[in-house]
């Protein structure tokens, strides 16, 4: 899942980096790099705090939904990727039902792209959900 930060320098160098979808989520770097790597570990923690309190992982806006915010003026914008997966609970067995055709087109194209039909049919539920 792909989240927006925004970062803020005063001096050009040292950047804060907040993310505008986890409300209190921010982190620092001595660079631009530093920054983006270290609001990976400060995005990570707070999901994990969300999820154990009972939340949801929330579903990102766009950046430009973002920029419309005053307390983000002249900040620069980034998209870092998280892997959510681990918060997403333990893997439960389901019965469905689909049209075998459609199953078969699953299936080979799971197998192309090295996944099982779980893992694709789980990633093209989140996708449509983003």
């Amino acid at each position: 899942m792909r989240f927006p930060v925004v970062l803020h320098s005063d001096d050009g160098i040292r950047f804060g980096v907040t993310v505008p979808d986890l409300p209190g989520c921010f982190s620092s770097g001595d660079t631009f790099d530093a920054a983006l790597d270290s609001v990976l570990e400060a995005i990570d923690l707070h999901l994990e705090g969300m999820v154990e309190d009972g939340g949801d992982v929330p579903v990102p806006k766009a950046i430009a939904e973002h920029r419309e915010n005053p307390d983000f003026v002249d900040g620069v914008w980034a998209a870092v990727e998280v892997d959510v997966f681990r918060f997403d609970g333990r893997a439960e067995k389901i019965n469905i039902t689909l049209p075998r055709r459609l199953l078969a087109k699953i299936d080979t194209y799971a197998k192309a792209h090295g996944e099982s039909r779980s893992g694709f049919l789980a990633e093209a539920a989140r996708s449509a959900m983003r």
